[in-house]
């Protein structure tokens, strides 16, 4: 098939360039190579392909035209960070000679690499010379003094910069020695010359890395890190909704879940009248996170609340649970290390990760954790993470066009767990106030990452005031939302992937009242087909489901809310 013919030359060209990591060379030869692949799908009769080619098609082509923008911000990123690292063309030169397999003249090449340590600490004192050099806004003026001999001066990078500079200094580091040790000892004379430019190359390159990292980013505890991160800016953000087919524009995603957001705190207040504590859902917000259970019996209750989930759904008749799926997963607890960045619960692949208090954390820490991991939450999220929810999600995605996983989605992906949360909801899955706010909670949380991200790439939120949203309008704990906000903006993954549980859910409630509430399909039917179609975006499910009439150049325009749609 075509599309796997795509998928080898994609991951031969990461492969046979993976000791250079991104070079400009390496950009050159993957946008020749993504161009190549355009031309190739445009000489396609698409009228001619079938129902399920056209889907792939489009998959394909939208995947191509996101690939070749995330090339240009790569460039963008080698561009902005270079004044920090200027000789990395030494190395890149280096590594770059053996991925064209160039015959290696050991002299030739200690004398490039010789000059690096002395460049690198040279760099290194500049920046230090311009961090320490502070003006005294306190002196009294005086009359202009004569012209001084200019100085060499360099910028400071930003904290981010920093972070993302010393990163780079890690992988030139590995990319060094990846290349050294091809020849040590293989190659005559080579560590004759080459042994002392490399570790002098790379101490200093150490060095500098821990400079940047420590005193200027501030990074000097990986585990409780400063929270950093880089706003793309609203023109890079509808490029991404664009290509993930949301046809919005980030402020209406932002009124939406502000909508959303406020209907969550109504059924907070609902529920707390329920538990007789008249509007203030936040006192029974707090009444319901001390309902958790005992150190060492957390592993326990989850099992017990995955087969609670897994017989509903079963009972419902309301989506095929194969025998295996419902047997074959398991339990990891998550380090306090771990905690740091995935504080609650999450889905590992098998087993679903579970947080909880651990005997080597800080006693305030163990309590959060205790808190953050309560019962009522977690009946919420064991559904969302193994079944109906990722684990069932995952199992079927195996079994069922496969190859569509490198077409993988969060719109689609934690859509379909949010979207379950929702379904569970309206079918009365939580039969106490104390379990309808651990639900609402999640949702009410969901809301608040489409808020808090999209308006930090707008510029519109810096992290502080992502985790003040987070503590003082959810409940968030600190230890809990400071993570959150860390893992949102550190840049690991696309900055839409936290918007894509609630916006992908809102999706499929849209798709399920026009499909089984509009009486064309029962519940099964619904779902057990959504499984088959793999993690392709929600549009796409939409189209092969109603049988929409495709063309090559497919654009998002599916207004799948309600309230915009009228």
């Amino acid at each position: 098939m075509l599309i796997e013919q795509y998928g080898a030359d994609t991951n031969l060209l990461r492969r046979h360039w993976s000791i250079t990591g991104d070079t400009t060379k390496f950009l050159d030869r993957e946008q020749q190579m993504l161009q190549g692949w355009l031309t190739k799908l445009g000489a396609l009769d698409f009228s001619k392909l079938s129902r399920t080619d056209q889907i792939d098609y489009v998959l394909v082509r939208n995947d191509l035209e996101a690939s070749l923008m995330q090339v240009g911000d790569r460039r963008d990123d080698l561009k902005e960070l270079s004044v920090w690292l200027p000789f990395r063309s030494i190395i890149d030169g280096l590594t770059e000679e053996r991925v064209h397999g160039s015959p290696l003249n050991p002299e030739k090449a200690a004398s490039a690499l010789a000059p690096l340590a002395k460049r690198v600490t040279d760099l290194q004192a500049k920046l230090k010379a311009a961090k320490d050099k502070k003006p005294d806004a306190k002196a009294p003026a005086s009359k202009p003094a004569a012209p001084a001999k200019k100085e060499s001066t360099i910028a400071l990078p930003t904290p981010h910069q920093a972070q993302r500079a010393a990163a780079a200094l890690d992988g030139l580091r590995e990319s060094l020695k990846t290349w050294y040790g091809n020849y040590d000892g293989f190659l005559p004379d080579f560590t004759w010359w080459m042994k002392q430019p490399h570790d002098e190359a790379q101490k200093a390159l150490e060095g500098y890395a821990k400079y940047l990292r420590e005193e200027i980013a501030g990074i000097k505890d990986k585990d409780d890190a400063p929270l950093l991160g880089k706003s793309l800016g609203a023109k890079k953000l509808q490029q991404q909704l664009d290509h993930e087919f949301i046809p919005y524009t980030p402020e209406e995603l932002i009124g939406l879940a502000e909508r959303e957001f406020a209907w969550c705190e109504s059924e907070m207040k609902k529920a707390a009248q329920e538990m007789k504590l008249g509007d203030d859902w936040k006192k029974a917000l707090l009444r319901v996170k001390l309902q958790y259970v005992r150190p060492g019996e957390q592993e326990a209750f989850v099992r017990a609340e995955a087969k609670r989930a897994t017989d509903f759904v079963t009972k419902h008749d309301l989506v095929t649970v194969p025998a295996d799926c419902a047997e074959w997963w398991g339990t990891t607890m998550l380090s306090p290390q771990a905690q740091k960045q995935i504080p609650y619960a999450a889905y590992g692949g098998h087993d679903i990760l579970v947080a909880y208090a651990n005997e080597a954390m800080k006693h305030e820490d163990k309590m959060m954790s205790m808190r953050g991991n309560n019962r009522p939450f977690m009946r919420n999220v064991v559904p969302h993470e193994l079944i109906p929810g990722h684990h069932l999600q995952r199992f079927m995605a195996d079994r069922h066009l496969p190859y569509r996983g490198g077409f993988s989605t969060p719109f689609y992906v934690e859509g379909w767990s949010l979207y379950w949360e929702m379904r569970l909801w309206d079918l009365g899955y939580q039969t106490t106030p104390e379990d309808r706010i651990g639900a609402l909670f999640w949702r009410m949380h969901r809301c608040a990452r489409i808020i808090v991200t999209l308006k930090f790439h707008l510029g519109q939120m810096k992290p502080d005031d992502m985790v003040k949203f987070l503590t003082d309008r959810v409940g968030h704990e600190k230890f809990g939302a400071t993570s959150e906000v860390r893992r949102f903006i550190k840049g690991d993954y696309s900055p839409l992937y936290q918007c894509g549980y609630m916006l992908g859910g809102l999706q499929l409630m849209a798709l399920h009242r026009e499909l089984v509430v509009g009486g064309k399909m029962n519940e099964k039917q619904f779902h057990d087909s959504i499984l088959h179609l793999g993690p392709i975006p929600i549009e796409l499910v939409r189209a092969s489901l109603t049988n929409q009439p495709l063309t090559r150049e497919f654009k998002t325009s599916w207004k799948f809310d309600e309230r915009t749609a009228k």
